[in-house]
């Protein structure tokens, strides 16, 4: 990606804190990208795209890493995604607040395939705990401070790139 004003994926099919998104991003003046299977709901807003992705297994994911590049931010709760958009230099966060990044991926996927190991033996049945309110409330912190730190970085660029 050339452009150097973040964007927010949003993997929004699963995605429990769209509205904590959409607050943050009308705040900062930041746009955001909704992309779903299928058609979703979303707030009328300039800054607000809805991307219907299609009925494909990955359809979704793929079309928001072919994308996300090193200026945007990627909410996802999908590891293999979260994996696929840290390695295109994006920013990654869940929607428990925690960034997913180039030291904690590798783990991360572990951990996602030894549960994915242990509930198709029934060993564990049931996915994650839906976030409670501070975990929204980290997710608002992190997404804030990572839009923060990009738009510093796009005018540092900016102003040490001319010329």
């Amino acid at each position: 990606m050339t452009h150097t004003a973040p964007r927010i994926y949003v993997d929004a099919d699963a995605c429990p804190v769209k509205d904590e998104i959409y607050r943050v991003a009308a705040r900062l003046g930041v746009p955001v990208s909704v992309v779903a299977g299928k058609f979703i709901r979303i707030p009328q807003d300039p800054l607000i795209e809805r991307v219907a992705a299609g009925d494909g297994m990955d359809a979704a994911d793929n079309w928001i890493a072919e994308r996300a590049g090193p200026c945007d931010i990627v909410v996802t709760s999908d590891i293999p995604l979260a994996s696929r958009c840290v390695k295109a230099g994006a920013e990654v966060i869940a929607p428990n607040g925690k960034p997913f990044t180039e030291q904690s991926i590798g783990m991360a996927l572990a951990v996602r395939n030894l549960m994915t190991d242990l509930r198709s033996s029934g060993e564990i049945t049931g996915g994650p705990k839906p976030p409670g309110p501070h975990d929204r409330s980290n997710f608002l912190s992190t997404l804030d401070q990572t839009i923060r730190r990009i738009q510093r970085r796009a005018a540092e660029q900016g102003v040490s790139g001319q010329g």
